[in-house]
């Protein structure tokens, strides 16, 4: 994974960039940074490249790579699959090489479509005068846009500045790839986008792709269409819309299939038995292929060191969560660790002024808050969360399932002083230019729990402990694909799977913007990669090729309903009571969502964002 930055500049004039972008790209790469610069030889057009690198393959290979021809590549991706990959190779220095024999855009196109795995790109093609820039189909790697003043910026992460003189940032849409013919920019002093879309939207690709895009251009920008009708092809199947007319009519059974007994009857049919082991499948080898892919002196069998972990899983004890690591146990060296990273903000106490006027309600209705995943609980720690309590169970449950593997579950306990004090320095630069209540929360909370300082505990004795890690896997995904989210009951029940269904395909098409540059960007700040297995392109294609039916049965109570095809996975497993675990969001497990204002939204712009980047 990398830190990229191209700054294009219509004109000769000298220019300076903001040297708080390149903290923030250096922390992402740590192990290598260099600059590039490339002028037209009438002085027309100058572009500065910048890379970080965070070395995760073969030999490391510094960025910008500059080959033969005076063709330029920053580049943050992985290749999984689709392109070969030897073990001592590095992805940079083969997608280089590829490129670079490329003569026709639907040859760069091509060897695009080819790749599996997360990636963001900016790549100077000398013969013609190009710069091609771009994310991968699902926006898995984070890439920002901002023209001012004739100069063009691109960026996986930005600064956020308040005031008069704050500059615009725009995540670019994952809609496609863009291409800007640079010697027509100079001549007319703009910059027009020629996209090249994914091909995966049916008739209304053009249409569809523009209007995105429209709606996030740098101002002084246009985007036109390619002549030439290319795209590139698109990494997974179109979603199966089939709707069955007996199922059309939903039917709430709030009391059907509420235990893991419930789930073994269910997987008890043949035909569940058989999908389910496609998916543990194909779900098993996207976290074989994300957890083997590691830096080359760390793939050796020798013993780690003071107990240091390769792979580090974002772990709430949820089903997500508890599938990833049962698959990563099966791939990772059992001599290995694998790092549990559980994040809890600290319980506020109650304002003395109302605790009097609270108390006998309290204790009336203490039995029955303390069963709920919002209230109040007796608590032997102010750390102890929803998150906390699910994750400490699921801790059991995997020791059972390997007591010989190491699990460091790593408790990492936040107080509202250095939650403030964080998003200040730091957290307020990498969720922009997402603003609102829920992308504070979220982007937060998995600041903290990438950074994976905390405390382990080892029988009665604990010890503070910082994850080594540079490997995160996240279960983001598995919701927006199998109907996790409460939303997607409303909608199951004002409009039937043909609701759910539309509901569905509008989540993954939107992942990108709302999720996973956020996300990278703020894992990344740590000197770590995100890598997500569920939007693996043949997970997310077996998961598209079903009828919505057989991946949720939203008739059935919160716990089994949601996410069916997964809790039967999660049983086929070894799992137990992890597999009937009501969905909770990470804002509410964690109890960050608890720590500020209460009467917010989360679709509300956040005040503290803007504030703290002010001071």
């Amino acid at each position: 994974m990398c830190g990229i930055f191209c700054l294009l500049s219509l004109s000769p004039t000298p220019f300076e960039w903001d040297k708080t972008i390149h903290q923030h790209l250096k922390r992402r790469g740590p192990d290598s940074s260099q600059d590039v610069t490339v002028t037209d030889k009438h002085g027309s057009y100058q572009c500065v490249f910048s890379a970080h690198v965070l070395h995760m393959r073969g030999l490391l290979t510094p960025q910008p790579v500059q080959d033969d021809t005076g063709n330029v590549l920053v580049w943050n991706g992985e290749i999984f699959g689709g392109l070969p990959v030897m073990a001592k190779e590095n992805d940079t220095a083969v997608i280089s090489q590829r490129l670079s024999s490329c003569s026709s855009p639907a040859e760069i196109l091509s060897i695009l479509s080819s790749v599996r795995g997360p990636w963001g790109f900016i790549y100077y093609q000398k013969a013609g005068d190009y710069l091609w820039f771009g994310r991968d189909f699902f926006g898995r790697r984070s890439l920002l846009w901002m023209l001012n003043a004739e100069v063009l910026t691109l960026t996986s992460v930005a600064a956020h500045t308040y005031g008069p003189d704050q500059t615009i940032w725009q995540e670019v849409p994952a809609v496609g790839v863009y291409r800007i013919d640079l010697k027509a920019a100079t001549e007319s002093s703009t910059m027009t986008f020629e996209v090249y879309p994914w091909a995966h939207a049916g008739n209304n690709v053009i249409s569809t792709c523009i209007e995105t895009i429209s709606e996030s251009l740098p101002s002084g920008c246009s985007a036109v269409m390619n002549q030439s009708g290319l795209a590139l092809t698109s990494p997974v199947c179109p979603l199966n819309t089939s709707i069955p007319e007996t199922l059309n009519e939903p039917e709430i059974h709030p009391n059907l299939y509420q235990s893991v007994k419930d789930l073994e009857q269910l997987l008890a049919s043949k035909e569940n038995n058989a999908e389910v082991n496609r998916v543990i499948h194909v779900l098993s080898e996207a976290v074989r292929r994300r957890v083997q892919s590691l830096p080359f002196q760390n793939r050796d069998h020798s013993p780690p060191e003071n107990d240091h972990a390769s792979v580090a899983i974002l772990f709430s004890g949820g089903i997500d969560s508890m599938i990833l690591a049962v698959l990563a146990d099966q791939h990772i060296p059992a001599h290995q660790p694998i790092d549990l990273l559980n994040v809890a903000f600290k319980l506020q106490e109650p304002k003395k002024q109302k605790e009097s006027a609270k108390k006998n309600k309290k204790h009336k209705n203490e039995s029955t808050n303390s069963k709920t995943d919002d209230a109040p609980c007796r608590t032997s720690s102010p750390f102890d969360v929803p998150d906390r309590i699910t994750g400490k169970a699921g801790l059991t449950e995997l020791q059972s399932l390997n007591p010989e593997r190491k699990w460091n579950f790593i408790e990492i306990n936040v107080t509202q002083e250095e939650l403030q004090k964080m998003r200040r320095e730091r957290i307020c630069h990498l969720v922009h230019p997402l603003d609102t209540v829920l992308d504070d929360s979220i982007g937060c909370a998995v600041w903290f729990a990438a950074r994976g300082a905390g405390l382990i505990r080892e029988d009665s004795d604990q010890r503070l402990f910082a994850s080594s890690a540079k490997v995160i896997l996240t279960g983001i995904g598995a919701d927006e694909q199998l109907a996790g989210y409460s939303r997607h009951r409303v909608r199951f029940k004002t409009s039937g799977y043909e609701g759910l269904i539309q509901e569905l395909a509008m989540e993954l098409g939107r992942i990108s913007s709302r999720n996973l540059g956020r996300d990278d960007r703020v894992i990344g700040d740590h000197g770590k990669e995100a890598r997500f297995p569920y939007l693996d392109e043949d997970v997310v294609s077996y998961f598209n090729s079903l009828p919505v039916w057989e991946k949720a049965d939203l008739s059935l109570p919160r716990g089994v309903g949601e996410k069916l095809l997964l809790r039967l996975t999660a049983r086929q497993l070894g799992l137990s009571q992890s597999s009937v675990l009501p969905k909770r969001a990470m804002q509410f497990g964690s109890r960050i969502a608890k720590m500020e204002d209460n009467q917010e939204k989360a679709s509300d712009k956040c005040t503290r964002l803007f504030t703290s980047c002010k001071e």
